[in-house]
């Protein structure tokens, strides 16, 4: 079943049950209102001829009253304290005798009125009593009595109001149900279209948010999976691509240089330096697949971090000693300023890969006679470090794409001086399974600053250094 029709049956039986409970207690109330209304003018007209018989009881008065009652739609029979008739503004018929007869013997009526009968469905009147004293002090009663016909006429004609009123309200409802189920369930069968269209692999998807709720909220999100999904299509055909060819260019040196070497009349130096190439080229297969080894941990989550308590200071001054020799052979100046030794929670093996990434590539991309920094500072519990280098600068349009994998800003450099575009792409990812944050600024002909953020402890002595 359609969810359109679901929603329309569902509207449909809810709208349903609170018109049908709605009319029938407001039925119920004027109908009831009703009848109340005619006991209660039945009985205060009732009490009017019994307080007009308090003031002047005769036989004018009497017969007036019988006139009086002689052209409405109400009969009056008066009668003495043991119930014999005085006037009757009708003959009396056998029902209005049985009421008389009943109510005849020990009958308390107050002179305020009292209702005899008030059955208007089943029987043929409705009847009040009212009292009245003589001038002999003895008492009588005023019994009015009213045809229910009249009323159930009346209440049969309110009765086919309320079917009409029903059949319209119904017939209104639908409508309205038709359209508000239409207008809900048109934007989920695109949401459901765009979803078929997913899960088949096109990420072409169009939902524009065309409401403020949870259904524009959700139409959004589709769209923004569809983006992200058709972004990551693309990263990844891109990302095979380009491990295609840094795999196949190596290998394309390995495979020729390795037919030039088994020539029998190749002389052995030319052979050895053959073979180094070959060696060299089968150590960049090696760290490249290292590289997407990595990365291919992380991206299943099962890429380890082994946290402990190093003190910074020590720490970093034991990765400066490691690579001042290959800054000093370029002829590049590297500083260390670090003036706390403030601990913090890291895996020192991961995180000397980051640092050794970042000084490398301030190495590469730095000319003879330049300065490259390391500098450590806190601000309050942050840790934070800064490589800056002087080198050549990354463009302004490059920036935001430097971690992405693959991602290589001069798209012609080497492969010798410019690496695999994974370097930045693996030391993010190890900045943020540290819990940090990583960020660059650069510009061009002056240099490049990372800053890593950190979380740090505090100074403890008690600690013993890592490095």
């Amino acid at each position: 079943m359609k969810i359109s029709i679901k929603l329309g049956l569902w509207f449909f039986i809810c709208i349903f049950i609170i018109e049908a409970s709605s009319m029938f207690f407001l039925h119920r109330n004027v109908v009831h209102s009703l009848v109340n209304e005619e006991l209660d003018s039945l009985k205060s007209r009732g009490n009017s001829h019994s307080d007009v018989l308090d003031i002047s009881y005769d036989e004018l008065t009497l017969h007036h009253i019988q006139i009086m009652e002689t052209g409405t739609d109400t009969e009056v029979v008066i009668t003495d304290e043991v119930g014999k008739i005085m006037i009757s503004s009708k003959p009396i018929d056998d029902v209005m005798d049985k009421i008389l007869t009943r109510n005849s013997v020990d009958l308390d009526a107050p002179n305020e009125g009292l209702i005899l009968q008030a059955d208007w469905q089943n029987e043929q009147y409705i009847s009040t009593v009212s009292s009245f004293k003589g001038p002999k002090g003895d008492i009588g009663y005023v019994y009015m009595f009213k045809s229910t016909d009249q009323i159930q006429r009346f209440i049969s004609r309110l009765n086919e109001h309320f079917i009409l009123a029903s059949v319209l309200i119904l017939f209104f409802m639908l409508i309205t149900i038709f359209f508000l189920s239409k207008a809900l369930t048109k934007p989920l069968l695109s949401m459901k279209e765009a979803t078929r269209k997913i899960s088949k692999g096109d990420f072409s998807v169009s939902l524009p948010k065309t409401t403020n709720d949870e259904i524009g909220e959700l139409s959004t999100s589709i769209q923004k999976l569809a983006n992200d999904l058709n972004y990551l299509k693309k990263e990844r055909t891109g990302f095979l691509a380009s491990i295609s060819h840094e795999l196949r260019t190596p290998l394309t040196y390995i495979k020729g240089y390795t037919d030039i070497a088994r020539r029998e009349n190749l002389s052995e130096k030319d052979r050895l330096s053959y073979l180094n190439i070959i060696y060299e080229e089968a150590n960049h297969v090696g760290d490249l697949l290292k590289e997407l080894f990595d990365l291919a941990k992380m991206d299943q989550n099962t890429f380890t971090i082994s946290k402990e308590k190093v003190k910074i200071g020590s720490f970093m001054y034991s990765i400066f000693q490691k690579i001042k020799p290959a800054f000093d052979s370029k002829g590049v100046t590297l500083e260390l300023v670090c003036k706390i030794n403030t601990v913090v929670d890291i895996d020192p093996i991961r995180f000397e890969q980051v640092l050794l990434n970042l000084l490398d590539n301030a190495l590469k991309y730095s000319d003879t006679h330049t300065l490259t920094t390391i500098v450590i500072t806190n601000e309050g519990n942050l840790v934070k470090i800064f490589v800056k280098d002087q080198g050549i600068g990354i463009p302004a349009e490059d920036l935001p794409y430097i971690f992405e994998r693959l991602y290589r800003v001069d798209k012609s450099r080497s492969r010798l001086t410019g690496g695999y575009g994974l370097g930045l792409s693996i030391v993010k990812e190890i900045v943020d399974a540290h819990g940090g944050n990583i960020t660059v600024e650069s510009q061009l002909n002056k240099g490049t600053c990372f800053r890593i953020t950190l979380k740090g402890l505090y100074d403890d002595n008690s600690f013993v250094n890592r490095r």
